[in-house]
């Protein structure tokens, strides 16, 4: 887990952001808090390394509001909603959002601890992934036309002569824009290089 990673505390009690801030520390772990969602967004920006511990009633916006709204903008910081006021309508609201966890209060120090622990595995696990996305975006730009169509048949399970057939172009030539590819990508194998087309296009899908 990054030693940089940030556990951020929205909730509008003071009494409670100071509460889970000795809790989140106790256990070596970075900690800022904030009265209200607006208080956050000023101070937040995108990618940093962490998990937000969001309370659902506070003046202005709602914590439920600005999980949508990250929801909406595409920051997939991982989410915990805590709340003394829960019901089945808000949990399912949240989850739906993608909120890792939905806590109410008075909760269990240990098992807040573990969710906490849970939505920081899925942040590294998230950032990784997305690392990996670029570096494939990165080598995929290195392409030429022809070899990103060789590529696309190739991950799709066609053979050199059918591949040929489809080109107008020699076995010969296929294998030459395989091999191509291959150092380009830098995949060692054909399953490593089936990866890679399939990373490309969950990215296009999204």
């Amino acid at each position: 887990m990054s030693k940089q990673a940030t556990v951020f505390v929205v909730d509008d009690d003071q009494a409670m952001r100071n509460s889970l801030k000795w809790l989140i520390e106790s256990v070596g772990l970075t900690v800022r808090t904030y009265a209200s969602a607006d208080d956050f967004i000023k101070d937040y920006y995108p990618g940093r390394a962490g998990c937000l511990l969001l309370d659902v009633r506070m003046p202005g916006m709602s914590g439920l509001e600005l999980q949508e709204q990250f929801l909406e903008q595409q920051i997939k910081i991982p989410i915990i909603i805590i709340t003394g006021h829960g019901d089945v309508p808000m949990a399912v609201r949240a989850m739906k959002a993608g909120a890792v966890d939905f806590i109410e209060k008075p909760f269990n120090d240990e098992l807040l601890l573990e969710s906490i622990r849970n939505a920081l595995i899925k942040d590294v696990g998230q950032r990784t992934a997305q690392s990996a996305r670029a570096d494939i975006a990165t080598r995929l730009v290195h392409l030429t036309p022809r070899e990103h169509e060789v590529m696309e048949m190739v991950t799709s399970g066609r053979a050199n002569k059918d591949i040929a057939k489809t080109l107008g172009v020699s076995s010969k030539t296929v294998e030459a824009h395989r091999a191509r590819v291959m150092e380009k990508m830098q995949a060692s194998s054909l399953a490593e290089l089936v990866k890679m087309a399939i990373v490309a296009n969950s990215v296009e899908d999204e």
